[in-house]
């Protein structure tokens, strides 16, 4: 019995280790303008916060140069050009732009290099962002990219353009 009672200790203790970093982590599966998976991310929280985000997308531009940003609603639905995903994520009303006088805003991120065979690769911190925040929580909203590169200053995106693939957190 007392071997039953410490088999099952354990069980529930692997158990909540596992449901601990699952928290932790988060995957997003981007879908591209013809509504076909064309990429993927994993998403990591970070132990002083923030979240790095690990993604590979194919099918892009070669040789350019793209804005990546995290989008308010978790919708990637290609028949509305993904305009279902929303605006930037932007809990604290700042203004949009890593060069801006008041920004950047949560959904702000450097540009991205796609490389000649059109598949951007990349590991990207975020740190104005968390999973699972009540305020600064991403996951159940969605990664953009774009097919410009973002000018860090316009508003109220960048000059980012086109959505091209998006991704669910999830």
């Amino acid at each position: 019995m007392k071997m039953l009672s410490c088999i099952a200790i354990a069980a529930i203790a692997v158990a909540g280790v596992a449901a601990a970093q699952d928290r932790q982590t988060a995957i997003a599966n981007f879908v591209g303008k013809d509504g076909k998976e064309d990429g993927r991310a994993s998403l990591t929280a970070a132990a002083g916060g923030g979240v790095l985000i690990e993604v590979e997308v194919s099918g892009l531009p070669a040789n350019k140069w793209v804005a990546f940003h995290v989008h308010e609603t978790g919708k990637c639905d290609a028949a509305t050009h993904h305009e279902s995903a929303g605006k930037h994520f932007n809990p604290t009303s700042a203004e949009h732009g890593l060069l801006a006088a008041s920004g950047p805003h949560a959904g702000d991120m450097p540009n991205q290099y796609v490389g000649q065979d059109g598949v951007l690769r990349a590991q990207v911190f975020n740190g104005m962002v968390s999973l699972d925040g009540k305020k600064d929580g991403i996951r159940g909203r969605a990664l953009m990219i774009h097919a410009n590169s973002d000018d860090y200053r316009s508003q109220p995106a960048g000059g980012a353009g086109e959505r091209l693939s998006c991704g669910v957190i999830k």
